[in-house]
């Protein structure tokens, strides 16, 4: 009997050694949520529920019939996966299919379409020159050889993340606005504003996290200053953290790893630059160079896996 307990608690030990419990701390679903928030507590909607959008296009003039046949399926699919997460949360085990909308439940007039437009965004002031104090008296003469003058773009005050217009389909199909992003007021009679709204506390702490945990990669963990690398790469996503655009991928933790691997870097390089320097006030000092300097005269290859 003892011996058969035995057997069947190793068998177990040895099942569980096999299992893999995944740990799911950050994911894109949920990213991508903090930044939705994120961003809409700098806009401003004729009503709180179409923060919410189902399609996202370029321009007014992209609004067509299959862009709408478009959004009315996302927008049933969206609401299905809504209402399912909703009882799941009651504790409810139900398949998502039992909560599928069908598309004709879905009118034109109640999708969302975000429009990624700048034309609510006032332009920059031009650069002051200095006035060229050249007297000409008579008109420059212009000949088929000089190149033609072409407009410059017109240039936007700078945002922290791409502006956008909210847009449902009004009487005879036709678009309007229901909401603008970095807006404050009234969709009228309201003015341009980019510091009134806020990052989300649990997006900040998806900062962190990302920051902490990719500090503890076998290639970065072992450096002295690696306190300074992570604190670098908390300041730039806290500055780029929300001009991720949704419109050319859905997968913002690639985005965020990527600034996170470039500030790294960038703290890399400035170190070992100070650390030539370093070294070479003390060889012309006749001092002994740093160990890393010493391994490179004596013939010795320095491994960097960051190169």
């Amino acid at each position: 009997m003892v011996a058969n307990y035995g057997k069947l608690c190793y068998f177990y030990y040895k099942a569980l050694r096999r299992t893999k419990i995944k740990s799911n701390y950050l994911n894109n679903k949920d990213i991508l949520k903090e930044i939705h928030k994120s961003k809409n507590t700098y806009c401003s909607y004729l009503t709180p529920d179409l923060a919410d959008y189902d399609i996202i296009v370029h321009g007014v003039k992209s609004i067509n019939t299959a862009v709408i046949e478009q959004a009315r399926q996302n927008r049933a699919e969206r609401l299905s996966k809504l209402a399912w997460e909703e009882s799941q949360s009651r504790g409810e085990k139900r398949k998502l299919d039992e909560f599928e909308i069908p598309i004709t439940q879905i009118k034109k007039n109640d999708v969302v379409i975000r429009v990624m437009t700048w034309d609510h965004i006032p332009t920059a002031p031009a650069p002051q020159r200095r006035a060229l104090l050249v007297e000409v008296e008579d008109d420059p003469v212009h000949t088929e050889y000089d190149d033609e003058v072409v407009a410059s773009p017109v240039k936007y005050v700078k945002c922290n993340f791409p502006p956008f217009q909210h847009y449902k389909i009004g009487l005879r199909n036709k678009p309007y606005c229901v909401g603008k992003s970095h807006w404050q007021g009234d969709l009228e009679t309201g003015v341009y504003s980019k510091e009134h709204g806020t990052m989300t506390r649990t997006l900040a702490h998806m900062f962190m996290k990302l920051c902490e945990r990719y500090a503890t990669r076998s290639n970065w963990r072992g450096y002295t200053y690696n306190d300074e690398m992570r604190s670098q790469a908390l300041l730039q996503l806290s500055q780029i953290g929300l001009q991720f655009d949704e419109s050319k991928s859905s997968n913002p933790f690639a985005y965020y790893t990527a600034a996170i691997t470039n500030s790294f870097t960038r703290v890399l390089n400035i170190e070992k630059r100070n650390q030539n320097l370093r070294d070479d006030i003390l060889e012309m000092n006749n001092f002994a160079p740093s160990y890393t300097r010493q391994g490179m005269l004596s013939g010795g290859h320095i491994h960097d896996d960051h190169d």
